[in-house]
């Protein structure tokens, strides 16, 4: 692991110095600043629908839990 230096503003985080890599490297941000932060808005459990879910399934043959798991994966 190494660690490199930099500055986060405006949802772009630069670096004090390059770090060459030809491939696409994973890396944790961690903030040393205590900053205020907006809560994101929560969902309310008055918005879900059952009915509503029905209904815009109502036409989908395939598993409804692979797609899920399918759109998990894709976020990892």
């Amino acid at each position: 692991m190494i660690a490199v230096r930099g500055t986060y503003q405006n949802g772009v985080v630069r670096l004090e110095k390059d770090y060459p890599s030809d491939n696409p490297v994973k890396v944790i941000v961690t903030f040393l600043e205590d900053v205020q932060t907006i809560p994101e808005k929560e969902v309310e459990l008055s918005e879900f629908s059952f009915s509503k879910s029905q209904k815009n399934l109502e036409n989908f043959t395939g598993s409804l839990s692979s797609v899920v798991i399918e759109d998990r994966r894709m976020e990892l």
